[in-house]
């Protein structure tokens, strides 16, 4: 390692003082302005971690959902996974590194993770549409050359499009071609396959307005478009041309404010959808006659997706097993409907992707989605490989039909990450095949009103949560004062947990009515910031 180097490219991208920051779930998030040292440091970093395991990995510079004066970045392991949690720690270190303890904290990186200094490095970089972006990728190229690393830049890319590349490039290929062209050439493909099935339901069905957040969706959507079949007719808002990226717009905008987002004019029963700034989320919705509006998120669409697996599953005849994880958010009624009606079994863990990434890999085919949208279906090694072999040489017509539909679901799924391009083919194909319009779709079952709210707490270290985060351990007290309150309301539950990002608690709670579940949720926000050291005046109603 050159230290000379190292010290002189440092000092180009220099640290704010008294700025720290936690590389967390969606990496580093911050404000465009301060993340200069960061992305230089993450260059260096993804070196070390391609040295340590012999393989590319990826960089995405992206905040995803947040607001476009945001930015932020991430890392992406070998088979397209988040970046190991023990590498997390060591990108917290350097990136809150002063500048003359940086050489000595790679080296110690360095030792602690044995990484072959002799080994080549390789790093593939994408980045989104802010205004920011294309500087900041800049610095982590800074930060990848200073350590003689090698790179692939592509430019602008969704975050699940990069996940890909890495999982291709990593597995030699047999994931797919580690290119755009590639990506869309394979879902595409699968996706074409799938609908040649579906039982011809007319041009109607074909229609999908989608609002692409104003980012990068769009652009991707657009280049996507001469792969897709005539029948599949999508019009895009919110392209990106005018307004600014996430303002007003995109899933998570849809999913917190249960609204249409500006800019796309829904007339009744059709059916829209929206992505986040990145393209990993996705949440449907439609108008029905009475011009009342549905939500139709995570929950919903994992619930569409295991009817159609659990189907075909049984159609082959084998003994895979399936299981859908979702995390304490997940309404109550989806988890009834699985458990209940499907048979389905449901897992339940702490909110984070990973966490529902790591559970879902427990099975052979893995349903994981947040009820924000994010998500994805993971297929083991051996029910992937069961599932061709099938496909092609099962002797009975029914089986093999089955397992081939198997087969091109498992080439359509993007099972690296939640992919909002790649989970809408999916939703697409199902809603044809199956022969379902939106509002059959959203019928499935009745979600239980709910109610988010946060309070402001001096120190949100002090509620600690066990059970995937559903009952609380400390403040002494609070978990029975919770318990108390859930028995005055029918069908109710409410939890809460610790931010992972500032000091305030988040409260959870559902029941019958939404008037219940507004009273069951203020009641519980008051037991949080009378025991667990709330902040300002107390909570009103």
């Amino acid at each position: 390692m050159d230290s000379e180097a190292l010290k002189k490219y440092s000092a180009l991208h220099p640290k704010p003082a008294g700025l720290t920051l936690q590389y967390g779930t969606a990496g580093f998030r911050t404000k465009a302005e301060q993340l200069d040292h960061i992305m230089f440091r993450m260059g260096l970093l993804a070196v070390l971690r391609s040295k340590a395991v012999v393989s590319t990995i990826g960089i995405m510079v992206t905040a995803s959902h947040n607001p476009e004066e945001d930015n932020g970045v991430k890392l992406v392991d070998p088979l397209g996974e988040m970046l190991h949690p023990s590498w997390e720690e060591y990108a917290t270190q350097l990136a809150n590194a002063e500048e003359r303890e940086l050489q000595k904290i790679v080296t110690e990186i360095c030792q602690k993770a044995a990484v072959n200094q002799h080994k080549d490095a390789s790093v593939f970089i994408g980045r989104d549409t802010r205004p920011s972006s294309e500087k900041l990728s800049q610095s982590v190229i800074d930060g990848i050359s200073v350590l003689g690393g090698q790179y692939h830049d592509y430019g602008l890319v969704t975050t699940p499009q990069l996940h890909y590349m890495v999982c291709c490039r990593n597995t030699q290929g047999q994931y797919g071609k580690a290119t755009l062209e590639g990506y869309y050439e394979k879902l595409s493909k699968a996706f074409m396959e799938l609908i040649k099935q579906s039982p011809s339901s007319g041009e109607s069905q074909r229609h999908l307005k989608i609002d692409c957040a104003n980012g990068i969706g769009a652009l991707k959507l657009s280049e996507m478009e001469p792969y897709f079949p005539k029948e599949v007719l999508i019009h895009l808002y919110n392209d990106g041309t005018k307004e600014k990226l996430n303002h007003l717009c995109g899933a998570d905008f849809v999913k917190v404010h249960q609204k249409p987002p500006r800019g796309l004019d829904m007339k009744p029963n059709e059916r829209c959808c929206s992505f986040d700034g990145d393209a990993d989320r996705i949440v449907y919705y439609y108008k029905d006659a009475t011009g009342h509006f549905h939500l139709i998120d995570g929950d919903k669409i994992a619930t569409l997706i295991s009817i159609f697996l659990k189907d075909l599953l049984a159609k082959v005849g084998q003994t895979l097993k399936m299981a859908v994880v979702q995390t304490a958010y997940a309404n109550g009624s989806s988890t009834r409907y699985l458990e209940e009606t499907l048979k389905v079994p449901v897992h339940c863990v702490k909110t984070g992707v990973k966490h529902l990434h790591h559970k879902a890999q427990e099975f052979d085919v893995g349903v994981y989605f947040e009820a924000n949208g994010h998500g994805t279906v993971l297929f083991s090694k051996a029910a992937e490989t069961k599932i061709r072999q099938l496909a092609k040489e099962e002797k009975d017509d029914k089986k093999r039909e089955a397992a081939k539909v198997l087969e091109n679901m498992i080439d359509l799924i993007n099972q690296t990450v939640g992919d909002a391009v790649s989970d809408m083919l999916v939703i697409e194909a199902i809603l044809a095949l199956k022969g379902l319009t939106v509002q059959q779709w959203d019928a499935f079952y009745t979600d239980l009103p709910n109610r988010l709210l946060k309070v402001q707490v001096a120190d949100r270290r002090v509620i600690d949560t066990t059970d995937a985060e559903r009952r609380a351990v400390t403040p002494p007290g609070l978990q029975e004062k919770i318990d108390a309150l859930v028995k005055k309301y029918k069908l109710s539950r409410a939890f809460v947990r610790p931010s992972g990002t500032e000091d305030v608690v988040r409260i959870y709670a559902e029941a019958d009515t939404q008037e219940n579940a507004d009273a069951l949720a203020h009641e519980v926000s008051l037991a949080v910031y009378h025991l667990a050291g709330g902040k300002g005046a107390p909570p009103q109603p």
